[in-house]
């Protein structure tokens, strides 16, 4: 012990020194380590004592779960999750959107009926008072050309570029559209509007036989057997119909012929892509031409009747027939144009089943507005034609099989 002690000014340090080495000496060594490489730097503040933070590390733990084949895992699982996510939105925005189109074109269908119930009535109305029928259609195809000019001037619509063979193609279709519109409001004038709608109702019945003369298309026979109560259920109707009359009646059949004509035309004169038009361009295009069309003849075979002078003289009320006459333009072409928007949504069968719930929907109107007699066998034929021309709309998209060569 003589050795042990050192006195000096400052402090003891000798004896500390000596009996610390002689402490570490008596530790036994720490285990060898083999260190692989990490992507981590390992913390050597041994905080929580001698290996503690050794062992966090990603690439020596043998208990830690997150590895980095643990992490790569954790990742993929994160990212298929988002995706997941993102996969809902996605089919969520879709089923929202199509409860939109559904909710579109519900409401177009009911301002197509609602459009078509207002203008028979109007329609009706004038021309009971004014018994000039194809002066009402010019009145009808004039307020119509004045609102596609507003639609083409504002930008509305896009307005189209024409050909002189576009119009030449279109020519035939305006003449059968405008004689299709006179010969109905010749018939609304002379009968019930109801009757009108009921002998309407024989439009398939002539589509089949001029797509057979013109087209080459020959029915199927369920087209044929469900022709059968459309004709049946016409002339049931007819027989037992209060306003029934030749003139009435013939107009109505003349109506069927020139409009189903139309559509045969427009299948045989528009046919090349390169001059196909949209159906509300078409639409547009062939009013303005009927107005041209018709207008001299208006003049010609009625003479200037729609004046306030006129009116005055017959005794009309010329504020009313004016109202009238201009709500029934607006809502005729308003109802034509709807029905194109909805034929561009759905598909023709389906704008068929439409067009016949339509009839039934504007004669029921009608005569519960006029009051209109009805007995029960008129009420019978009616609902068999209808019944013939939903069946009519359903068969025909049946297709004959192909003959096997």
């Amino acid at each position: 012990m003589q050795a042990a002690v050192a006195i000096s000014s400052g402090s003891i340090t000798l004896p500390r020194l000596a009996t610390r080495r002689s402490l570490e000496s008596s530790l036994p060594s720490p285990p060898a380590l083999s260190i692989s490489a990490s992507s981590k730097p390992i913390d050597l503040n041994f905080k929580g004592g001698f290996g503690s933070s050794i062992l966090r590390s990603p690439s020596i733990c043998a208990v830690c779960p997150r590895r980095n084949g643990g992490e790569r895992s954790d990742l993929v699982v994160v990212r298929a999750a988002a995706e997941e996510a993102a996969g809902a939105g996605e089919e969520e925005v879709k089923e929202v959107g199509k409860v939109g189109e559904t909710l579109q074109l519900g409401l177009l269908f009911g301002l197509w009926y609602l459009f078509n119930i207002y203008f028979n009535i109007y329609n009706k109305q004038v021309l009971k008072v004014f018994h000039f029928p194809v002066t009402v259609t010019v009145v009808q195809f004039a307020v119509g050309t004045l609102f596609v000019l507003l639609m083409w001037t504002f930008n509305l619509y896009k307005r189209p570029k024409i050909t002189g063979a576009q119009l030449a193609a279109i020519f035939p279709l305006a003449v059968v559209h405008t004689l299709g519109n006179l010969f109905t409001n010749m018939s609304l004038g002379k009968v019930a509007v109801s009757f009108t709608h009921t002998i309407k109702a024989m439009e398939p019945f002539f589509s089949v036989i001029l797509s057979a003369m013109f087209l080459g298309e020959m029915p199927t026979p369920w087209v044929v057997l469900s022709l059968l109560p459309i004709v049946g259920g016409v002339a049931l109707a007819s027989m037992t119909e209060a306003s029934f009359n030749w003139a009435g009646f013939t107009s109505a059949m003349a109506s069927n012929l020139t409009n189903q004509s139309r559509n045969v035309f427009s299948k045989k004169f528009m046919v090349k892509k390169e001059e196909s038009l949209d159906n509300i361009t078409l639409f547009s295009i062939i009013t303005i031409m009927s107005f041209f069309l018709l207008a001299p003849a208006a003049i010609f075979m009625e003479g200037v009747k729609f004046t306030p002078t006129y009116l005055e003289a017959a005794g009309l009320n010329v504020k009313q027939v004016y109202t009238r006459s201009l709500l029934a333009a607006l809502c005729f072409h308003a109802y034509q144009q709807v029905s194109y928007m909805i034929l561009q949504r759905v598909s023709p069968v389906t704008h068929s089943v439409g067009n016949c719930v339509k009839r039934v929907v504007v004669i029921v109107s009608s005569v519960i507005f006029f009051q209109t007699p009805v007995s029960p066998i008129n009420s019978l034929g009616t609902g068999i034609a209808l019944a013939g021309v939903f069946l009519y709309s359903r068969v025909k998209r049946i297709k004959p099989k192909a003959k096997a060569t």
